[in-house]
C-alpha cells in the first residue's frame, strides 16, 4: 500500500504534556509497542523492517533529510511474522542500523502521533499527518501537521531533519 505523509520528528522533553493534550481532544491510544526496527542497505531511500506487537511491516520510503514538515513517499508491506524475511533481508542486503524503541501510538482522525523512548537517544514526539486514499492532498496534510506543532509547541531547535537510523550511525561515528 502506497500513500503520501507528511510529518516531523521533535526532541520532546515532555511527553506527559504531549500525552495530555491527546487525551483532551480524545485521542486514540492504540498502545504502547516495544519496535525493533532494522534497516537495510539500499541504493535509494530507506528500507526497514519493523518489528513489533502492534506494528509490524516493511517499509520503504523516500524522504528528505529537511527541518520541519516534510513530504514522504511511503510503501508499505504488512506481512505475518516470518524471521526468514528478515533472514533474506539480511542476507541480501545486509544492515545498515538497527533502532531499538518504546512507541506510544495515537490517533486523531488521519494524524498519527508517537512518542517514542530510543535505545541511546532519548524521548521524541513524531506527527504524521497521512492520506493513504490520496484525496486530502500535500496542503492540507502540512496544515494539520503544523496545527499540532503549534499545539504541542514544538520550536524550530527542537526538530530533528533525520532518521533514527541516521542518529544511530552518527553515534558509531
Amino acid at each position: 500500500m502506497s500513500h503520501l505523509n507528511i510529518e516531523i520528528k521533535a526532541k520532546c522533553v515532555q511527553p506527559e504534556r504531549v500525552r495530555n493534550l491527546l487525551s483532551a481532544r480524545s485521542a486514540d491510544f492504540k498502545g504502547i509497542d516495544h519496535q525493533v526496527d532494522t534497516y537495510f542497505k539500499v541504493r535509494n531511500g530507506r528500507l526497514k523492517l519493523r518489528e513489533g506487537r502492534i506494528e509490524r511491516a516493511l517499509i520503504y520510503y523516500d524522504r528528505e533529510n529537511t527541518e520541519g514538515p516534510k513530504r514522504s513517499n511511503v510503501i508499505l508491506y504488512q506481512p505475518g511474522f516470518d524471521p526468514e524475511l528478515k533472514e533474506i533481508l539480511t542476507e541480501s542486503m545486509g544492515v545498515l542500523a538497527v533502532v531499538d524503541k518504546q512507541r506510544e501510538i495515537y490517533f486523531i482522525g488521519n494524524v498519527k502521533f508517537h512518542i517514542d523512548e530510543v535505545n541511546g537517544l532519548g524521548s521524541f514526539v513524531e506527527i504524521e499527518a497521512i492520506d493513504s486514499a490520496g484525496t486530502m492532498g500535500e496542503k492540507k496534510l502540512r496544515e494539520q501537521c503544523a496545527g499540532y506543532m503549534d499545539l504541542f509547541e514544538i520550536r524550530k531547535g527542537d526538530l530533528i531533519s533525520c532518521s533514527y537510523s541516521d542518529m544511530i550511525l552518527n553515534l558509531k561515528n
